[in-house]
């Protein structure tokens, strides 16, 4: 068994002694690595392979050569899109980009693990769906990745602006490192005068437009009780709810993501997934944050209850929001406890509704398949649940198969499907069924109802002949009502009121399954819009001026930010007026938390200084606004009132050496020559 503290397995680190299913020429010598690790080739310089052999190239006018790239570092990205730990660099590439504008050049090399993935179409599907600017190669035919003897989804290869290997790296977690080889490449290019900076030139996939009612929607929940539905418009990052008739109800998160708890409006989601009902609460699996999200239905407030917004893993149990979480993607209630298929970490955990308390519940951490009890199982990637009240059944999507946990005993076994590499389209008993990366479950009637995703189709299993066989779907994806029903990798089903609902992820709707006979719909959500770029409340106040601040050294571990805003000579507070500051973390930000009561303070009583504390990791890097808002009057002259708005925006990366614990951020009023209207 491996050890629970080791857990830093990539998920797509796999063995690929059996890569001959696909390609014919892959490796058939790699080994899989239980932490992340690098390879710094020291035998001498050694000439980058050209970028030769791709099928198909994404967000550039045409093909890319290192030979044209020359005076430039390149960093390629071994990925494949169905991959968690692939998309936990994605964070990383945005920021080191963002960082190295102009001398760093990012290439995805898409190396597909699934047949699906090989396709064009579905590529430019991920790259929309994870807003990647990049350009991207399909390596369908594995040329680039033999040619650099990649053998782990995700490798990355840096490359020195003269067009040599420099080092390489398996697994995720590698920002700090790749930051210091890149900052010493350009450094030593600059001194050898070789150093060319200037912007690629882009074209940017437009597949998943933004305008759309639904961007991607990731999960869907039906709420029988309340005739509610919930669908987790992942791409717009907020929670759509409606009647079972498509009514619009309303709708939770203002469209932007981030991780702000408060009322619907105010609060973010990043890239929302599974949610489960508990009477008055919805629980959302937040899993661009690495968080669950608990939303009070009466008072329309959301709040955080686990996780801590790091990308963590382990075995701890404890209180929720002391606990790292990794990619939490979907959610399931049984009596007083709230499952979690914990993706990141190949695992599933509990929660607890009552205590607060969070931690593993089974998987051994290791990614695969394994039957057994609970610290013995495995499991890759778990992304779907669903209960009958007496198992707890598992859309594990790596392995392509369904799994089954005995909730009197935490037995794990397996229920239909095949292994890591042994996937298909197969109806049949028990293990002779394959799938496709299935990603939601739902249990109705003694059936189990599978969105097997890369299949494009709704699959359903007899619970007590384990017999697979299709209810729904050809296996191409498109988007068509009239049998065969066609769908677009479905990722979420949820059964109600005798109909089946599914979130029909790259067609951006949800559909409707009914029964005898069975038809399809595409459920028409009256009066729902995309959401508009919404202006944050304090932005939406007057005179409003963007504060830069250079660069920080934080510290790693806790610190406070001073922040310090001076009202004008003869000014004071508005009596009665509200004053107000939030904490907003940027998109790409890993390592930096702020406690969620001190994320957003608002009050009639707030002054300034106020000390904001937070607390960084030795890897974080990226960058947060602090936005502030004061109110004030003249002295003596209550009707001559201004506000002043600042937004302080704070890059930083977490350094022991020199690094600050406390962060001053400071701000004089000038007085003011007009009252606010």
């Amino acid at each position: 068994m491996r050890r629970m503290k080791r857990l830093r397995l990539p998920c797509c680190i796999m063995l690929l002694a059996l890569a001959a299913l696909l390609s014919p020429t892959a490796s058939r010598t790699a080994t899989s690595s239980p932490m992340p690790t690098r390879s710094t080739l020291q035998m001498g310089p050694v000439r980058a392979p050209e970028l030769e052999g791709g099928a198909e190239w994404f967000n550039t006018p045409g093909p890319l050569s290192l030979a044209a790239l020359r005076g430039k570092v390149v960093l390629l990205d071994f990925w494949s899109y169905c991959c968690i730990n692939c998309l936990h660099v994605i964070p990383d590439l945005k920021a080191l980009e963002a960082k190295y504008p102009e001398e760093l050049v990012v290439i995805g090399v898409h190396s597909a693990k699934f047949t699906n993935e090989k396709d064009a179409n579905s590529i430019r599907q991920a790259i929309a769906r994870y807003d990647i600017q990049h350009p991207v190669v399909n390596d369908a035919n594995f040329a680039i990745w033999n040619a650099y003897g990649a053998r782990a989804w995700p490798t990355l290869a840096l490359i020195t602006p003269d067009g040599y290997v420099a080092s390489r790296y398996a697994g995720e977690g590698h920002r700090e490192d790749l930051d210091r080889d890149i900052a010493a490449l350009i450094a030593e290019a600059k001194r050898k005068g070789t150093l060319k900076p200037g912007r690629l030139e882009t074209a940017l996939e437009l597949s998943g437009e933004t305008d759309r009612p639904l961007r991607f929607p990731g999960k869907i929940y039906a709420d029988a009780a309340s005739r509610r539905l919930f669908i987790a418009d992942t791409n717009h990052h907020r929670i759509v709810i409606a009647s079972f008739d498509g009514v619009t109800l309303d709708t939770i998160g203002s469209g932007a993501a981030g991780a702000r708890n408060g009322p619907y409006d105010f609060a973010e989601f990043r890239y929302p997934q599974g949610m489960a009902v508990d009477g008055d609460f919805l629980y959302v699996a937040d899993t661009g944050n690495h968080l669950i999200r608990r939303v009070n239905l009466k008072t329309k407030e959301v709040e955080t209850v686990a996780g801590t917004g790091k990308n963590e893993r382990g075995n701890q149990m404890g209180p929720g929001t002391s606990i790292g979480l990794s990619s939490p993607w979907d959610l399931a209630i049984h009596e007083r406890t709230l499952f979690i298929a914990m993706a990141g970490a190949h695992q599933i955990w509990q929660y607890n509704l009552d205590t607060g308390t969070v931690g593993w519940y089974a998987g051994a951490g290791g990614e695969g398949r394994r039957d057994g009890a609970p610290d013995v199982a495995l499991f890759a990637q778990p992304s779907g649940l669903a209960t009958d009240g007496k198992r707890l059944y598992v859309a594990d999507s790596e392995i392509s198969a369904i799994r089954a946990i005995d909730l009197a005993n935490g037995q794990v076994t397996t229920l239909a499907g095949g292994d890591l590499f042994d996937f298909g389209d197969a109806n049949g008993k028990g293990e002779n069924a394959r799938f496709q990366h299935p990603l939601g479950v739902a249990v109705a009637e003694r059936r189990l109802y599978v969105a097997d995703t890369y299949n494009h189709k709704i699959r359903v299993i007899d619970l007590r002949t384990r017999f697979v066989s299709n209810l729904i779907g050809s296996g191409k994806p498109g988007l068509q009502n009239d049998m065969p029903a066609l769908f677009y990798e479905p990722g979420g089903l949820s059964y109600a009121d005798g109909k089946l609902f599914v979130a029909d992820t790259n067609n951006h709707v949800a559909r409707v399954v009914e029964f005898e006979p069975t038809r399809v719909s595409v459920l028409l959500i009256d009066k729902l819009a995309a959401p508009t770029p919404v202006k944050r409340k304090a932005d939406a106040l007057p005179n409003e001026e963007q504060v830069g601040v250079p660069a920080q050294r934080l510290t790693p571990g806790a610190g406070e930010i001073i922040l310090d805003v001076k009202l004008p000579p003869g000014f004071k507070y508005a009596p009665g007026a509200e004053q107000r500051y939030f904490v907003s973390v940027e998109a790409g930000t890993e390592g930096f938390t702020v406690p969620a009561k001190a994320m957003a303070v608002t009050g009639e009583k707030l002054r300034f200084p106020v000390t904001i504390p937070y607390a960084v990791t030795a890897n974080g890097m990226g960058a947060f606004d602090v936005v502030v808002s004061v109110t004030y009057c003249k002295e003596g002259n209550a009707g001559f009132c201004a506000v002043t708005t600042y937004r302080f925006h704070v890059p930083f990366i977490g350094r022991a050496k020199g690094g600050l614990k406390r962060l001053t951020l400071q701000k004089q009023i000038p007085a003011p020559t007009q009252p606010i209207p």
